[in-house]
């Protein structure tokens, strides 16, 4: 919208919205890099914490669901869950669904190590500041859900 409440014209838009792109990349590469220091100490990767998260969030998921999920390929996911799974994070069971797609859960291990690692990553965020309201950080998640669904139709090649 604009100052008077109007939406932007497709061309304002547009460019509007490549500001957000030029911030959301270093964005996201600065988070993950703290993640990544942070979670050394934990002995996780970042892709292991993904898939805890995942399953913190959404409960038991199969594989290929956690794949589409996060938009990367199985094969990474079953990498990053085998890695879970020998360290005790994480494990299978049986899928009523699915016969062949097992669903994987958190064991208690890798509840607790979740947890502790998002309690640390809310602890970091609450120091944000900036007197963000309620109304801001809701258009914020409307920007950016509406953006990362414009790109729901672009091929991934």
């Amino acid at each position: 919208m604009t100052a008077s409440g109007a939406p932007l014209p497709p061309d304002a838009l547009g460019r509007r919205l490549t500001e957000v792109y030029d911030l959301v990349g270093p964005l996201y590469r600065r988070a993950q890099r703290s993640v990544e220091h942070g979670l050394t100490r934990d002995g996780l990767s970042v892709g292991v914490r993904a898939v805890l998260t995942l399953l913190r969030r959404n409960g038991p998921m199969t594989v290929p669901q956690m794949g589409r999920a996060q938009e990367i390929s199985r094969q990474f996911v079953q990498r990053m869950v085998n890695e879970a799974a020998d360290a005790g994070l994480v494990e299978s069971i049986a899928n009523p669904a699915h016969r062949r797609s097992s669903l994987i859960r958190l064991t208690a291990a890798g509840e607790d190590r979740i947890d502790a690692v998002l309690d640390r990553e809310h602890a970091l965020l609450r120091q944000v500041g900036g007197d963000l309201t309620e109304a801001e950080v809701a258009t914020c998640l409307r920007v950016l859900g509406a953006m990362l669904h414009s790109l729901d139709h672009v091929d991934a090649d």
